[in-house]
């Protein structure tokens, strides 16, 4: 074959042979794998390597844990995958020197050290965070990854009444069938639609028992794969599935901490998410700690509860009154006068305090104006003789937090760039089925093998792989 860049030949034998350490490029990303994990005191975070039945010795988890950050480094997520790449792949047998344990194995150690590799991420943050790459300001954000439970496994009451509604009336069109079977002339054979009759009845009767079963669950939802997954929103469409919680720093993109729940919501998530955060970034009493967060975290509570722990949120708020599109007057055209304590209203009428109620754990103080019978502007601010404003016994912390955010026009455009990007990559490292185990415990896991190589992987494109190699 002249003319051609011509290969050696597979078959010629060499006096010194080849290393495998030949072939693994210095700067190669598993080397920082290799030297992460032996740095690790794997003994402080609850690993442990049990003999077999036949007295043989297990593996060290050293060698298991990188097996399964190079794979999820490399989107190889399958334990059978892992276990042929093991047999092939030159970097990981350089990595585990030659050792292929077989899939069981490797899944089971990944179902039995949940928690270990949880804590293996963390220590990961923490060497970024010595870096300097995560800074004092967080952005925050929710995402819904598919679990393995398919949509018809997976049943909420409005679910079960329509597929319920649907073969009662199956079955009454059959019923039809079979009667005008019965009365033609000559008699047709109705074997078949009393068969398809009798399975639609079969099927009746599982579904009802299903329904026992949902009934029986708090959230009154069941799913039969997965029994955690949960029916959730996302993007207009119904998906079964889990919801990741992510806190992202802004300058590096780096993941800080994660979160995955299976509540559809992320309305109760963002002091969690903001104290979880700031317990790693551990930021100097002279700077303060922000969090950025979309109007799906915009909940009173929450913001209170940051302000407590003296966390800057900005939170965008959305405006669920329905007012504007009534062209009636928004609350936010109510201006308090706090030496007052009354409102005045866009037609220069005072609302005075009327009392304080309970309305689900909160102090809720009531204004109104006698003069709102009289106004002749009533039409663009209430159906009804009087316009009642309701004001929070901590209606201060949101006022602040409105305030922060008009101070800082960027902050909504900054947290679209931020977090969208770690999810957006994720999500393609993860396929189409995003997620290959089952129950929250082991999702869990399996995110934070996920969060782990995304961090490692961003870590070396920002610094390079020898010079995080040097901070290990």
């Amino acid at each position: 074959m002249s003319g051609f860049i011509e290969g050696e030949n597979r078959y010629q034998a060499t006096l010194f042979p080849e290393r495998i350490d030949d072939y693994v490029d210095e700067s190669s990303a598993v080397r920082v794998v290799d030297l992460f994990i032996d740095r690790l005191d794997i003994s402080g975070l609850g690993f442990k390597a049990t003999p077999a039945d036949t007295g043989r010795p297990g593996y060290h988890p050293q060698t298991m844990l990188k097996i399964y950050v190079y794979g999820y480094l490399n989107q190889i997520h399958s334990s059978r995958r892992l276990e042929r790449e093991a047999r092939r792949n030159v970097e990981l047998m350089w990595l585990t020197g030659r050792l292929s344990p077989d899939f069981k194995t490797i899944a089971d150690f990944r179902k039995d050290h949940g928690e270990a590799i949880r804590l293996v991420c963390r220590e990961f943050v923490m060497l970024c965070r010595k870096l300097n790459l995560i800074g004092n300001t967080i952005a925050i954000d929710g995402s819904k990854f598919k679990a393995v439970n398919n949509r018809d496994k997976n049943f909420t009451r409005a679910k079960m009444k329509r597929r319920l509604a649907e073969v009662e009336a199956s079955i009454d069109r059959y019923l039809d069938k079979l009667d005008r079977a019965d009365r033609a002339e000559p008699p047709e054979d109705t074997r078949p639609i009393q068969d398809k009759i009798a399975a639609l009845k079969e099927e009746m009767d599982r579904l009802k028992k299903l329904e026992v079963r949902m009934l029986e669950v708090p959230d009154q939802q069941i799913s039969l794969t997965d029994p955690d997954a949960r029916s959730m929103k996302s993007r207009g469409a119904g998906i079964v599935g889990y919801n990741v919680q992510t806190a992202v720093d802004v300058e590096s993109h780096l993941i800080v901490t994660h979160e995955v729940i299976n509540i559809g919501t992320d309305r109760r998530q963002l002091s969690p998410m903001a104290k979880q955060a700031r317990s790693i970034v551990e930021p100097s009493s002279s700077q303060p700690f922000r969090v950025i967060a979309d109007e799906g975290y915009y909940r009173s509570e929450e913001l209170q509860a940051c302000e407590q722990e003296n966390i800057l949120a900005y939170v965008s708020k959305s405006d669920t009154s329905g007012k504007r599109k009534k062209e009636e007057f928004s609350r936010d055209q109510f201006r308090y006068i706090p030496e007052d304590d009354e409102y005045e209203c866009p037609a220069g009428e005072r609302l005075i305090y009327r009392f304080t109620r309970q309305e689900n754990g909160k102090s809720i103080r009531r204004y109104w104006a006698s003069a709102c019978v009289r106004c002749p502007i009533r039409s663009n601010c209430t159906p009804s003789n009087y316009r009642r404003v309701s004001r929070w016994e901590h209606e201060p912390v949101l006022e602040a937090a409105q305030r922060r955010l008009a101070e800082y026009p960027d902050a909504m455009r900054i947290r679209r760039r931020t977090v969208e990007h770690p999810f957006g990559t994720l999500k393609a490292w993860m396929g189409t089925n995003h997620f290959l185990t089952k129950t929250l415990a082991n999702v869990r896991t399996e995110m934070s093998l996920h969060v782990l190589s995304y961090n490692m992987k961003r870590a070396i494109n920002l610094l390079g792989a020898k010079a995080v190699m040097e901070a290990i």
